[in-house]
């Protein structure tokens, strides 16, 4: 089969297709047909060397996909099932071996493309407002990157909780995709902290969630109301330097979290209930899925290009 290989951490260019054998799954796995796989900055992290990785290294946990063959103890999945999934190794391939216990069940009104773009962002975005900071109806929320795969996603789940959402985006096309979503203000990201303050009078927002990181940081914990979270996702454009503590104290006792998706699937009852209620929400139109991308497998490079260029909205897929 092909696959994409890095056979050293750097940019864009070490990504490679070649020939390599077909996996075969172990016990209480599956081996799954790749229909397509995500795209993610955590990809990038790793093919830089950000995120330590062995290499030879093929990227890719995100991918949706049909069973070919079951390994032995398999349950709950037969030859032929459609599943997805945010937690699997080397999708960037035409095939790839999965944990069932960390497969999620496909609906049939769900088609392959939006099975692979929803797992890693949808769950992201179900965690960070159902287990993170836990959104309320009359919550005044700021969303930094709007356009983004998460950010469309977020929008469109925190409106249907009855937020108040305020969000950034870096162009007027970006800002016309976040409005279509819901958002209720879209703000440019220069000067947004007084921005914010303006739409709320002052007193600022519950909370703040955040995937870009270091260049937004410092203006989304000003943006926080007394008591309020900044929850920190991501670093889209850098890591964030250490913090003093004391800076939270003087903002207004305000809460920082860094959480990562691993830690909110702990097992297979919060895998499922998290995508169950992603996929179906899909299913019945009430989650539209901006799919801004696709490239063939060979063209692994030029989709890190886009997508760490800013060249991209919504999601970015690979299909074999």
């Amino acid at each position: 089969m092909q696959a994409i290989v890095a056979r050293q951490s750097g940019g864009p260019e070490v990504l490679e297709i070649a020939g390599v054998d077909r996996p075969t799954p172990g016990p209480g796995q599956l081996l799954i047909k790749v229909a397509a796989a995500g795209v993610n900055f955590i990809d990038t992290y790793q093919r830089g060397g950000i995120y330590q990785v062995p290499f030879p290294f093929t990227p890719g946990s995100e991918a949706a996909g049909t069973v070919e063959e079951l390994g032995e103890g398999t349950e709950n999945f037969a030859v032929g099932s459609r599943v997805a999934t945010a937690e699997g190794t080397k999708c960037y391939a035409g095939y790839a071996v999965l944990d069932a216990a960390k497969a999620l069940p496909v609906p049939d009104g769900v088609d392959d493309l939006t099975a692979a773009a929803l797992p890693l962002q949808g769950m992201t975005a179900h965690y960070l407002i159902n287990s993170s900071f836990k959104v309320e109806p009359g919550h005044t929320v700021l969303t930094h990157a709007g356009a983004g795969g998460v950010g469309l996603l977020l929008i469109q789940l925190l409106k249907e909780r009855g937020a108040r959402v305020i969000t950034t985006v870096s162009s007027e096309a970006k800002e016309e995709l976040a409005r279509d979503a819901g958002a209720d203000h879209v703000l440019r990201y220069e000067g947004f902290p007084h921005h914010v303050r303006e739409l709320t009078n002052g007193k600022g927002v519950d909370v703040v969630y955040d995937g870009v990181g270091r260049n937004t940081f410092d203006g989304s914990l000003s943006c926080l109301r007394t008591r309020g979270m900044l929850v920190l996702f991501g670093a889209a454009s850098g890591a964030v330097p250490p913090v003093d503590p004391q800076r939270l104290n003087a903002g207004g006792s305000l809460t920082l979290t860094r959480p990562s998706l691993a830690h909110f699937l702990l097992n297979e009852q919060e895998r499922r209930w998290r995508s169950a209620e992603i996929f179906a929400a899909a299913e019945k139109g009430h989650l539209k899925v901006r799919i801004g991308a696709t490239y063939p497998l060979a063209e692994a490079r030029r989709s890190h290009e886009d997508l760490e260029g800013r060249r991209t909205t919504g999601k970015v897929l690979l299909v074999p």
